[in-house]
């Protein structure tokens, strides 16, 4: 490959340019690709967290009457776990931008073409309706073009890549849902801590599915294709 800083041509088996000493693309994809999975394994312990302290809120509203039920401090306490919910997503957009990155320079880097050219990696989640199922069709093709797989192996990735697409979806609808939850009585209380635990453990399986796609498809991008 062309070094980006001289232009001479870098052996897949070194890291640095002969010529001038300059990091080569896979080493910088892969600092990327370690920045991202950490940054998603951080979304999942956020999100896990989230989910279990829901679990132990919902433990006690189970042991709660009617009549000891207080509204006002079930709000209070649920407005503790939308404020979670706001810095996930804030953090969810961050870590969006590095994947995004991640893959632009994955796709740059496979084994065999990929169908979609390079663009989609970004206009693909930009297509009104065709972002619900084209994302995942990309991500599954950089993963598959990136090695030689076997049939039984490619219906692996693909349940991997479905597992982590269902449960991205799951989760952007269970958020959005989770803020306008009321708690006016205890059944209302209950079902809006059902709804955050549920978005919670979503957005914690997406998070650690992704993790599983970016260290893969890193993984195998770095090695070095046999001659």
């Amino acid at each position: 490959m062309p070094c980006g800083l001289c232009g001479d041509i870098i052996p897949l088996e070194v890291v640095r340019c002969p010529a001038c000493g300059a990091w080569s693309r896979r080493r910088d994809f892969r600092a990327l690709g370690i920045g991202l999975f950490m940054l998603l394994g951080f979304n999942a312990f956020l999100a896990m967290g989230s989910s279990v302290s829901l679990l132990r809120l919902s433990s006690e509203l189970a042991r709660t009457t009617a009549l000891s039920y207080d509204p006002e401090s079930a709000s209070v306490t649920l407005q503790g776990y939308r404020d979670v919910f706001v810095v996930s997503l804030c953090l969810a957009v961050v870590t969006s931008v590095l994947f995004l990155a991640w893959l632009w320079q994955a796709h740059g880097q496979t084994l065999r073409p990929v169908r979609q050219r390079r663009w989609w990696t970004v206009g693909a989640w930009l297509v009104p309706v065709g972002n619900l199922w084209l994302p995942p069709r990309l991500v599954l093709d950089v993963w598959v073009a990136s090695a030689r797989y076997t049939l039984p192996q490619r219906h692996a990735v693909t349940l991997v890549v479905t597992a982590w697409w269902s449960n991205l979806l799951a989760a952007v609808g269970l958020a959005q849902l989770f803020p306008s939850m009321r708690t006016g009585s205890l059944g209302d209380a209950v079902f809006a801590v059902q709804i955050g635990t549920a978005a919670a453990a979503t957005i914690g399986l997406a998070a650690t599915l992704a993790m599983a796609v970016v260290f893969h498809v890193t993984l195998l991008q770095l090695r070095v294709p046999p001659a």
